[in-house]
């Protein structure tokens, strides 16, 4: 008789995510290489320089998946210094190609690791559809990220400067966003205009992200002391220094 062979269990989803960050590493990692390579071989100047431009988009968009992969731990992270890095990484390889220029406005954010990583898919959906389906009418566009907290509630609003070409239909990026706000506990809003379209991600802190932004608030200067006077040798110090930083050429 033939031997039964037991079905294997199912993958974890962490197991599943981690082996598609690891292939989609290794083929960027095979594609800058195999650039470089022709780069480095090719005698003709201007190719030279277009292959480098390329390899330089590659290794954006390497930046941007690292920012994007899902972490480990539970630790505490900035989530306004992360939505900077990635607002900075998509830029340069993807809006500024465009014509489109990012703006963001973030606070210090803490959150723990993986709703901070969430909050970041979010953001990035939302700034990939402002560059895909607003129509800037032939002028340059303009995409504003801002990371607002007030209390115990966190808002993340994206807004374009450009008019909707139509009525949006519900398709699988804005089912993604709706699943990544409810696993945050909150809600998308969505609002438009004759020249602007706005989305808004809205969620609860935890208690333990609570916590963690009141100690910030606490240790940020008040509005309205007194300032400190320097003394007149620091002050004369501190002066020639600056003197000197202005004097240095600009790389």
């Amino acid at each position: 008789m033939p031997r039964s062979i037991a079905r294997p269990a199912p993958l974890a989803g962490q197991t599943l995510l981690n082996e598609l960050n690891h292939r989609i590493r290794n083929e960027l990692a095979s594609v800058i290489n195999f650039v470089t390579f022709k780069a480095v071989w090719t005698d003709n100047l201007e190719a030279k320089q277009e292959l480098s431009k390329v390899v330089d988009l590659l290794h954006q968009h390497v930046l941007v998946h690292n920012l994007l992969t899902m972490p480990d731990g539970d630790t505490l992270v900035d989530a306004g210094e992360l939505l900077r890095k990635l607002g900075l990484a998509t830029s340069r390889c993807k809006l500024e190609r465009m014509n489109i220029h990012l703006a963001l406005s973030a606070d210090t954010l803490p959150l723990e690791a993986e709703r901070s990583w969430r909050l970041a898919l979010a953001t990035n959906e939302l700034v990939t559809n402002a560059a895909r389906h607003a129509c800037f009418d032939g002028r340059d566009g303009s995409i504003k990220v801002e990371l607002m907290r007030a209390g115990s509630q966190v808002s993340c609003r994206v807004t374009d400067h450009g008019s909707c070409v139509g009525r949006i239909k519900p398709g699988r990026g804005l089912r993604i966003l709706g699943e990544l706000a409810n696993s945050l506990g909150g809600r998308i809003q969505r609002a438009s205009g004759p020249a602007w379209n706005w989305f808004s991600l809205d969620f609860p802190l935890t208690d333990r992200e609570q916590r963690a932004n009141r100690a910030v608030a606490a240790r940020r200067p008040r509005v309205g002391r007194r300032p400190k006077v320097m003394p007149a040798h620091l002050m004369s110090a501190a002066a020639e220094q600056a003197t000197a930083l202005a004097a240095q050429p600009q790389l």
